[in-house]
Formats: C-alpha cells, structure tokens, sequence
C-alpha cells in the first residue's frame, strides 16, 4: 500500500512550510515515527516523523516552501525491511557512472560553440526584470556575465550578481550565498514591521546588582539541593520585578487593536531566547503566579527545548511582555526591539563593577543598565519611567518587595 505523507498543521495561522532538511534518502527505508524531515515554519522548526514503515519516496526538495497538507513524499508499506546484503548491487554502481565520466571528458569540445554569442547585440543586456534587480543592488550590467540567449543577462543572473568588493591584494576572498530559513525571514520581517509601524522609544536606568547577588551568593545552593539542580540566576529575580511592575502600571502590559486597547489581567512574559535555528520567543504562563523555582523551571525547561529543536509553535504563542538578555554576549548597553504585538520588552545587560556615590561615599558595586523600548502610541512618558524605576526598585530591594520580607520561605527552602 502506498501511503502519501502530507504536512501536519504546525498552527491555527501557519499555511504554509518549508522543507529544511531531509533527514533520509529517496529509496531508503524507513520505520514508524522514525524522524524523515525537519520543516521550517515561521514560528518554529519541527520534526516530520513517519506514519508507517517502509520505502520512501521523495515529492519534495529541500529548500521547497509547501503548503499545509500537502504531499511531500510517499511510503510503501508493503516494502520488505531491506537485509545487509543489500550492499552487493552498489557496488557495481562506479561501474554505471564510467560512460558519464566520458561524456564530461569531452564537454569542454562543446564550449567554443558558445563564442558566437558574446558579439550578439544582446550580450550584455539585462532583460527588464534583471535590469530591476541591478538597479536595487546598484550593480552595472556590464559588471554581470549573461547566460541567457546570445549572452543576455537574465532575471537568476541578476540575482546571483554580487556587488564588486574592490581589488584584492591577496588572501582567500570566497563567499557564499545560501538562503535565510522562514523562521529566519519570518524574524527579519517582524523586525522591521516594529521599526516602521510603532512609535518605538527606550529609556534607560541602571540598577546595584549588590543585594541580588548577596542572595545568591547566600542560597544558591541550598537553593540547587532542594530543587532536584535547578540553579538561581537572575532570570527569576528579574521576571518577578517585572511581573510586579507590570502590575502597577498597566498600560506597559497593554496592546494595540486597531482603535482599541486591549488590556491584561494576566503577564505572559516572553523570554528571547538564541536557539540553533535563530532568535526564538517561548512565553512563561501567568508569571505573577509562579514562585522562584517555578520560574526557574519553565525557563530552563523552555531554554532547553528551543537548544534542542523541540519548541512548538504553542510554546512561542501569545506573550503580554518580553524580556531579552544581551548581557550574556557581553553586551553593556543597547536599545531591543519590540516584540509586535506586544508594547514593552526589557532589555538586559552585562554586570560590570563600577564605583558609584553611596551615601555620599565612592563604593564599587556590581551594575547593570536595564533598557525598556515602548511603544509610545499607547504608552505614556510617565509610565514607561516609572515602570523601569518600579523594576529597579524591586531588584534593588528583592526581600521587601518580591520576597515578603522572608527569603527562605520564598525560594521555598
């Protein structure tokens, strides 16, 4: 029986995928949910498992964008499961391949035929979509080989063209072009959409990582016996003060709607995260609502799956507020991007030991600037400030405001 393998639904508003990698061979057999493909959506990267056992049949190449439900390949399950004797008949494959051997020996014979072509009256002349491509990447025709009839320089030529990178005085110059992947380009567009289509602006604070790290210092590891490993960072501390800022000023844990402002009881916080595959945005559930620890596992359970290449489209879903960590590439201070159609996202930095004045004395304390981009069309001046100025103070003073005064108890020791 020949059973057609067709793409999966990743997501409700996904319609359409790219094939990534094949992870199997055309003719090779294959078993049940045996891993045949990974496909690229614009969320996430998932695994296309096999339905059945049997020969495959590729219907699809990679690279190829396929709509969902579609067929990419086929399964003979009545295929018998091959033994190790198999080997024999490639063995004789070289033997096949000699005659083609020849007839590439001889192809450079058939090269002066061409010659002809480069005195055409259209050698060198961009067809008029090749000639819109050059002129977007500011390239001259006659910088371009044509490969099309009498050396006519078509459209591929002109997407293949590279601008000139000057004249080389030595060393190895080789480049490669390969294409970004949907959730790559998925990413880039969003990028840009937020840039264009919000009233976008940062404001800056810095806060004394001194009492955090005090706590630290002090619990960690009870903190990682009690809790099965789990280790305290800072991601807990951060998303608590963010959780509660959140909840003094509202509007920074708003959207836009068209006309309309849709406000959240609730604080999905999304943490960006560097996966294999890109920039990946899995969302920690009802964040006001988990302890420490609980923080600490969803986060390194999210961390963990987007390293894998095991998120989901539904772990990366909806989010009220993201939070970024560019300090753990050494980053000190920067201005992140929203997260459409979020309005707010905090940006972390590198601790760096600074002195600052402490009660009218010079002290060197651990420091670390915190970024807020917002979207002004919905959030005022005086929120966004006292927002940040709320997650400073929270992290500035973690027992009285996130921990109820008790340490212990709220790191559940």
């Amino acid at each position: 029986m020949i059973l057609e393998m067709k793409v999966p639904s990743p997501g409700e508003s996904i319609k359409e995928v790219e094939i990534a990698t094949w992870l199997v061979k055309d003719g090779d057999y294959v078993e049940k949910d045996q891993a045949i493909a990974e496909v690229d959506s614009d969320k996430a990267t998932l695994e296309l498992p096999a339905e059945m056992s049997g020969t495959i049949t590729l219907k699809a190449e990679e690279g190829d964008t396929v709509a969902v439900g579609a067929v990419v390949c086929l399964i003979d399950t009545s295929a018998a499961k091959p033994s190790g004797s198999a080997a024999a008949p490639a063995a004789e494959a070289p033997k096949a391949e000699a005659p083609k051997a020849e007839v590439k020996a001889e192809a450079p014979k058939a090269e002066p035929v061409q010659a002809p072509a480069a005195t055409s009256y259209a050698a060198g002349t961009p067809s008029p979509a090749a000639r819109k491509i050059l002129d977007e990447k500011n390239i001259a025709p006659a910088s371009v080989s044509g490969t099309g009839k009498g050396g006519r320089i078509t459209k591929d030529d002109a997407v293949n063209a590279v601008p000139s990178m000057g004249t080389p005085t030595g060393g190895s110059r080789g480049t490669e072009r390969t294409k970004l992947s949907m959730l790559r380009r998925k990413v880039a567009e969003r990028l840009v959409s937020a840039k264009n289509e919000t009233a976008m602006l940062t404001t800056f604070n810095e806060v004394n990582m001194t009492p955090i790290n005090q706590i630290r210092n002090e619990y960690k590891d009870a903190f990682k016996a009690k809790h099965g490993g789990l280790g305290l960072g800072f991601m807990s501390f951060f998303t608590k003060a963010v959780t509660r800022a959140l909840q003094l000023y509202p509007d920074v844990n708003s959207m836009m709607d068209g006309d309309y402002k849709i406000a959240y009881d609730f604080a999905d916080i999304s943490i960006a995260v560097s996966g294999p595959k890109g920039l990946m945005v899995p969302v920690v559930r009802n964040a006001e609502l988990l302890t420490f620890r609980g923080i600490e596992a969803e986060i390194k359970r999210l961390a963990l799956r987007a390293r894998d290449g095991q998120i989901t489209v539904d772990d990366m879903t909806g989010g009220t507020f993201t939070i970024t960590n560019g300090g753990v590439f050494g980053s000190m201070l920067s201005t992140p991007i929203i997260n459409p159609p979020q309005s707010g996202i905090l940006g972390m930095h590198n601790i760096i030991e600074r002195p600052i004045a402490v009660n009218g004395k010079v002290e060197i304390h651990p420091m670390m600037y915190v970024a807020l981009s917002y979207d002004h069309r919905i959030i005022d001046g005086r929120e966004s400030v006292g927002f940040l100025v709320a997650v400073k103070e929270a992290l500035e003073n973690p027992v009285e405001l996130l921990m109820n005064g008790d340490a212990k108890r709220a790191l559940e020791l």
